[in-house]
């Protein structure tokens, strides 16, 4: 009684007393069935890693199924303010700026973005696969493409008469829109056989799919042209997913289907933070202080 409640790490360390009690009771063949429980592994982290000694080589780590999980907090990389714009402004082609309109306004990774087809973009109202009614895009898990791109989300999917079901449905935006037909009426290569968006432009590869690591070295370069330091397309997608939670009014549900993220848990780690410039949290903070008038 008048004590604060134990925390995370705390917990962990306490749930560490009963395991050791349970499995010295084990040797002396009381509840031996509970060794096989107990004596868990997990595969260690990079901080594990480089808290141990030849933490190199190790390849696994003792776990407590007793103890509660890990709590992690990333921090959330997100543009600087106006990065949009000044990155429209800088780069140099109708393709390029797909790709920053795209990533703003749809939060895709570098890997889904360079996997998508042609026969992937769904960009009308009512389209023939009759699973969203405006403009959309099937994300599409795909092994072996040519430019090593590949979809993290593994949804299910098919070609069915000629029209593309399933996968991961993302909802597009009108300037997406216009941003894919600039490109594909005025640079996209019209003998390109292999029905990939995503193209390379110049040097001995120009016309073949373009790889995701040339998605991730655009932005590097016009962010450094621009003077807005290191600029990488996840930190749109951070960006992204921030702004339709707010929106969302914190739905984390929202988040999860618009993303294509596992569970509302990863959402609510990474996003589901406080804006310390809101009035709202501003406010709390006076009337801690007592001076909120």
């Amino acid at each position: 009684m008048g004590k604060r409640p134990y925390g995370n790490d705390a917990l962990r360390g306490a749930a560490a007393v009963p395991k050791g009690f349970y499995l010295k009771q084990a040797e002396s063949g009381i509840n031996t069935g509970l060794v096989s429980v107990l004596k868990l592994h997990r595969m260690p982290t990079q901080r594990d890693r480089d808290r141990a000694l030849l933490g190199h080589l190790q390849r696994s780590m003792q776990m407590n199924p007793l103890a509660p999980k890990a709590v992690r907090r990333r921090h959330k990389k997100m543009l600087p303010d106006g990065a949009r714009a000044v990155l429209l402004d800088e780069v140099d082609s109708l393709r390029d700026r797909l790709v920053v309109e795209w990533l703003s306004d749809g939060g895709f990774r570098a890997g889904e973005m360079c996997g998508l087809h042609l026969c992937d973009l769904h960009l009308r109202e009512e389209a023939g696969c009759e699973e969203c009614r405006g403009p959309h895009v099937h994300v599409c898990h795909r092994d072996g493409l040519v430019n090593g791109a590949r979809a993290k989300t593994k949804w299910e999917w098919e070609l069915r008469d000629g029209v593309i079901h399933g996968g991961l449905i993302k909802r597009v935006s009108p300037a997406m829109v216009h941003a894919y037909f600039d490109y594909l009426t005025l640079e996209y290569p019209r003998g390109a056989s292999h029905g990939m968006l995503l193209v390379q432009q110049h040097g001995p590869g120009s016309g073949l799919p373009w790889a995701p690591d040339g998605t991730r070295k655009m932005p590097k370069r016009a962010g450094r042209r621009a003077g807005l330091g290191l600029i990488k397309p996840h930190m749109s997608r951070h960006t992204w997913a921030s702004a339709v939670l707010e929106a969302a009014e914190g739905n984390l549900a929202i988040v999860r289907d618009a993303g294509g993220w596992a569970s509302t848990e990863v959402v609510d780690e990474i996003y589901a933070h406080v804006d310390v410039n809101d009035p709202v949290f501003h406010d709390a903070l006076l009337a801690t202080w007592g001076e909120l008038r």
